[in-house]
């Protein structure tokens, strides 16, 4: 039976560190948001900020929901598919800067730094409208990524 190694000098033993994104990243968009402009201009003009994508998919989503209420089914499919496109694109775009930030593909990503509430309501946007197409494992894994990166955040779908 061999002995585990120990620990390498200075190695968290806690587990990975927070990733914060850059304030640069996301600054101009909510601004933008924040003065006005539609969030389609945002996204055009500032496409790595996952903010605005974010937010035109919470807003297909809501859409969605909206149709279904109704019992509209081929404007909540239509919603929930544009939806599901304006998140995932929120979302792989905070995977890239989350990467070029540290991250390692897990571990904390604070709710609180405001730069990172892009793509964790980009996260949250996608499993909700993964929801609306009936994609179940998907739903699953985003709300473990996003109870990863910040446990106090409720998942949706």
């Amino acid at each position: 039976m061999s002995t585990p190694a120990a620990p390498r000098p200075g190695a968290d033993l806690l587990g990975p560190a927070p990733t914060y994104l850059p304030e640069q990243l996301h600054a101009p968009a909510e601004q933008a948001l924040e003065q006005g402009v539609p969030a389609a201009t945002v996204a055009a003009a500032a496409p790595a900020a996952s903010l605005a994508w974010a937010v035109l998919a919470e807003d297909a989503v809501a859409r969605a929901d909206e149709a279904r209420e109704v019992g509209d089914e081929p404007a909540r499919l239509a919603h929930a598919v544009a939806a599901y496109a304006y998140a995932r694109t929120g979302y792989h775009r905070g995977l890239d800067a989350l990467r070029r930030s540290g991250w390692k593909g897990r571990g904390p990503v604070p709710w609180s730094h405001v730069p990172n509430q892009g793509y964790l309501r980009s996260v949250r946007a996608l499993g909700a409208a993964a929801a609306h197409v009936g994609e179940a494992d998907e739903v699953a894994r985003l709300a473990d990524l996003l109870l990863d990166g910040d446990p106090s955040l409720t998942p949706a779908g």
